[in-house]
């Protein structure tokens, strides 16, 4: 493959510190499905990693809590039939979760009021809906 798992330009995990597994996959592959290690689990260490800079491992850490088991998080794939190919997806999808978790935060609305016209709008379409409600009444003056 290549030396690490490029996530953003300021972040790249190495290599070293990616453990993959093989197993079994049910996916498609026919009767080779039933002797081919051809799944993928891709694995990473978030809160023992020396390459994700303190202020990332923080904001990954409280973003992917619901994954991580022991501050490891895993991603599987097993869509291919070919290992190759499930490596590359278990990659783009292990980077596409990093790149999501150290992602900064959007900014914070501005809070703003409602404008008059809008508010004008508002009442006189209350004012039509209690008309026609007050018209199903039955009551004739």
């Amino acid at each position: 493959m290549t030396d690490g798992l490029l996530v953003t330009r300021a972040f790249v995990v190495p290599e070293a510190e990616l453990t993959e597994r093989f197993s079994r996959s049910s996916g498609p592959g026919g009767q080779g499905v039933n002797t081919t290690d051809s799944r993928v689990e891709l694995s990473y260490d978030v809160a023992t990693s020396p390459a994700l800079p303190d202020h990332l491992k923080e904001r990954a850490l409280g973003r992917l809590a619901g994954r991580l088991v022991d501050g490891v998080v895993t991603v599987s794939a097993s869509e291919h039939r070919s290992q190759l190919r499930n490596r590359d997806a278990a990659r783009e999808r292990l980077a596409q979760l990093l790149r999501e978790a150290v992602a900064p935060p959007p900014p914070r609305r501005r809070p703003t009021r409602p404008t008059l016209g809008s508010k004008e709008r508002r009442l006189a379409q209350k004012k039509r809906r209690s008309d026609t409600k007050r018209g199903r009444q039955g009551r004739f003056e």
